[in-house]
């Protein structure tokens, strides 16, 4: 493991905030540490959200404007031109949550496809990204998982949601741009594989344009990424993965314990580790296979990649393998990559303010549950307080 420090360098890590920006992040990172905070303050804004009070402004200026890069694709510009200026890519997110109706799931795949189109002529966008709930209900996603009989009306709901996977990775493949497609909760998960692996067997034929998302904290994830390359080979196409740890841990085994089966979560937060740093091992030694993309914001995690890279003789700036972080996240990983030349790219959710607040919300509640994360943050941002001090 390295034991150099790369990720210790605040300058670095900072150099793009301002004074005031570093000091609204140390505020953000402090409130976010205390979890009664936390939950009384997303109580208040869901509330308030809720109620239409002019609360708005004040999220903006807080919050929204650390996590997100703005209401629409056009204000993310200019964060997008400066983290490019750094040696940081952009994937840019349309974070719209919770929606219900086939005109909402329409105009996300549309946005999906617009932007697709956008960062084609964009150097520092070399991906697109979508939620599968973004494009149709979760009920049919887990009808489909749970292989359970539908009506007609939800039948068509699952051939929209088909067409639509269909135009967006239509669209990647034309556009050569990558197509992250994000995972969610286990119960819905196997519908949304399918689909993907269905793009992957089409649009993935010359090299990978289509990548799926391994939570690592499946313990089944490394037997189904094995299956997958066996399929893929004998298929003829390639594979690509992003992997991160897994964003609904409490209700993946709160699920588990109420419905009385074994839970798919690995059983402690090493052995999340261990399966994480196993996948992103066979992974990369199967690159001309499958393409990676390692999102994580675990430093550990990150020098182990480094090492592999150096051990297997993978250059920095080889395509077929990517870094990546939250925007207002372990900035210290992020641009401290960028700035020794790896591949690394800030995920930056965008969309309108009321819209992208349950995005927000879970963000919130993730950091206070990642025990260190947010001390670590908090540590940092000291630190570079503390060195422009001085």
């Amino acid at each position: 493991m390295s034991t150099k420090n790369y990720f210790d360098n605040t300058e670095v890590a900072f150099k793009l905030k301002s004074d005031s920006e570093l000091e609204r992040a140390y505020f953000l990172f402090k409130m976010i540490s205390k979890e009664p905070l936390v939950r009384m303050g997303t109580a208040v804004t869901k509330f308030a959200l809720n109620l239409n009070l002019p609360v708005e402004g004040l999220i903006r200026s807080t919050v929204f404007d650390h996590f997100c890069g703005g209401v629409n694709e056009k204000d993310c510009m200019s964060t997008v031109d400066k983290l490019y200026d750094v040696g940081v890519y952009s994937v840019l997110d349309f974070s719209v949550e919770g929606k219900e109706e086939d005109e909402q799931f329409d105009a996300t795949a549309k946005k999906v496809v617009e932007l697709t189109h956008f960062a084609q002529n964009k150097k520092a966008m070399p991906f697109s990204v979508f939620k599968p709930t973004g494009f149709g209900k979760f009920d049919i996603f887990q009808k489909i998982t749970e292989k359970k009989s539908m009506t007609a009306a939800e039948e068509d709901q699952w051939e929209q949601i088909k067409r639509r996977y269909e135009e967006v990775s239509k669209a990647a493949h034309d556009c050569n741009i990558s197509l992250l497609i994000d995972a969610e909760q286990s119960w819905m998960q196997d519908a949304a594989d399918m689909l993907c692996e269905e793009m992957m067997a089409k649009y993935n034929r010359e090299k990978p344009v289509v990548f799926n998302t391994l939570q690592c904290y499946r313990w089944d994830r490394l037997d189904y990424l094995k299956k997958q390359h066996e399929k893929a080979k004998a298929g003829g196409y390639k594979l690509g993965f992003k992997i991160v740890r897994g964003a609904y841990l409490e209700k993946e085994n709160e699920r588990a314990v109420e419905n009385g089966y074994q839970t798919p979560i690995c059983a402690s937060k090493k052995e999340t580790d261990d399966n994480f740093n196993a996948i992103m091992h066979y992974i990369m030694e199967n690159l001309e296979d499958i393409h990676l993309f390692v999102g994580t914001h675990n430093e550990l995690s990150t020098y182990l990649a480094m090492d592999y890279m150096e051990e297997m003789g993978i250059d920095k700036k080889d395509r077929k393998m990517w870094f990546g972080q939250l925007y207002g996240m372990s900035d210290h990983i992020t641009f401290n990559l960028g700035e020794l030349g790896y591949n690394v790219s800030k995920y930056i959710p965008f969309g309108p303010v009321k819209d992208v607040m349950p995005y927000l919300i879970r963000r919130a509640e993730e950091n206070t549950s990642v025990a260190g994360q947010t001390s670590r943050e908090l540590g940092l941002l000291k630190k570079e307080k503390v060195r422009r001090k001085l």
